[in-house]
């Protein structure tokens, strides 16, 4: 037992202090996110807005987050990823509070939006802050660490947040969430001030290449979108689909959920560590996660056995947990070729899109077409999405093959 812990704790060595501080930091704020799974639970219960309704807050959700991504990112390259993380904090702390008290549609919907907008300007500019705090070869680590910050926070948000639900009312998770934002930012600001800290990895780009002309990234763009439709669901439609289906409570809802963030707890940094010393590349294991989420929603469809919903979530979480790191690290990877607030804004953007369409339609097609019929299109969505990492392999080889033949031509010119 004492080599196993051993061996699960030197995956965490070499990582830089400011790493650890950022995953801190993180790890404070999302203890307080118990709000976004059981967002569309309050918008119908508390509320009584319909689906659609739910389906268009949700959009207003997607697009705060692309246009705050943007913004994030632009003012990251212009004056730095501390001042940008400051203020996204603070704010976001202050409009999560004032959230609660907008109860009109057209209200929450601009709430909504606001918050959202200020809140993703923090995403760009913080995979810049851990990009320069890591080492090379310590990036997807990195990465990982900030994803075992944020999904510890998430296993308990969940279920503290099913408890809060039940004994006192949905107002307290606006005031939780709000509360360590504000908490995180006076952390942030002691730990993490650029008269104290140092960088690790300083990328100055003389002649930066623009995101928009790299085809690659492009290409990987469009899968990362689609996968964050597929993803989404599971903190939009499959809550509903737990309860009006499965007629689970509250708080079994949010003890599934909270399993999703204490398996990636536990098992993600090992896993990551061993992949990285495998032949494997990070295009090929994306493709591997995207084919493991997919299949979680095809296998919802075959029974009616509520223990398959603990598989779903397994194969799902596996899937997240192999392509997420590798995703953040091969962005961060294209990133050195440009600016990189520009590059990283745009990975977060494909999630805020995914935001915009994935709610609303997702919401839309179980009030037309029901759970079933929603989960093939799902599926179908993972495998164009699989198709499209596929394509992006087979094109990076492709380019690899034809710059070493170029070196071969050159040595033999020589």
């Amino acid at each position: 037992m004492k080599t196993l812990i051993n061996n699960y704790l030197s995956t965490f060595k070499g990582l830089s202090q400011e790493v650890w501080w950022l995953s801190l930091i993180t790890l404070i704020n999302r203890a307080g996110t118990m709000v976004i799974p059981f967002l569309s639970l309050y918008l119908t219960k508390s509320l009584n807005f319909t689906l659609s309704d739910v389906g268009w807050i949700m959009s207003a959700f997607g697009l705060g987050s692309v246009i705050g991504s943007w913004l994030g990112g632009k003012l990251t390259d212009k004056i730095g990823y501390y001042k940008v993380m400051v203020f996204s904090l603070l704010t976001t702390g202050i409009l999560f509070i004032s959230l609660q008290y907008l109860t009109t549609f057209e209200s929450f919907c601009f709430g909504i939006f606001l918050v959202m907008l200020v809140a993703d300007m923090f995403r760009p500019a913080m995979f810049v802050a851990l990009s320069a705090y890591s080492k090379p070869e310590n990036k997807t680590r990195s990465v990982t660490l900030i994803r075992l910050a944020i999904n510890l926070g998430f296993s308990a948000g969940p279920a503290i947040g099913g408890i809060i639900i039940t004994t006192l009312s949905y107002s307290g998770l606006f005031w939780v969430d709000g509360i360590t934002c504000i908490i995180a930012t006076l952390v942030l600001i002691n730990v993490l001030n650029p008269k104290t800290t140092k960088t690790l990895d300083d990328v100055k780009n003389k002649n930066p290449k623009s995101a928009y002309h790299d085809k690659a990234f492009l290409i990987f763009l469009m899968a990362m979108t689609l996968f964050g439709v597929v993803f989404l669901q599971y903190f939009s439609t499959m809550p509903l689909y737990y309860k009006d289906v499965h007629s689970l409570t509250e708080f079994e809802i949010g003890i599934l959920l909270g399993m999703n963030g204490f398996i990636i707890f536990a098992f993600e940094m090992p896993l990551i560590k061993w992949l990285e010393n495998t032949t494997f590349t990070k295009s090929g294991l994306m493709l591997f996660g995207a084919i493991l989420t997919g299949l979680s929603f095809l296998i919802l469809i075959m029974t009616d056995w509520v223990g398959i919903l603990v598989i779903g979530m397994l194969l799902m979480t596996f899937g997240e947990m192999i392509a997420f790191p590798f995703s953040n690290a091969f962005a961060m990877d294209r990133a050195k070729k440009g600016n990189q607030g520009e590059y990283m804004a745009l990975y977060s953007i494909a999630f805020s899109v995914a935001h915009i369409f994935g709610h609303n339609a997702g919401m839309r097609m179980v009030d037309g077409i029901g759970f079933d019929s929603t989960w093939i299109v799902i599926t179908l969505l993972a495998a164009l999405c699989v198709f499209l990492l596929f394509a992006l392999r087979q094109y990076l080889n492709a380019k690899k093959k034809l710059r070493e033949k170029e070196r071969e031509e050159d040595v033999l010119w020589i």
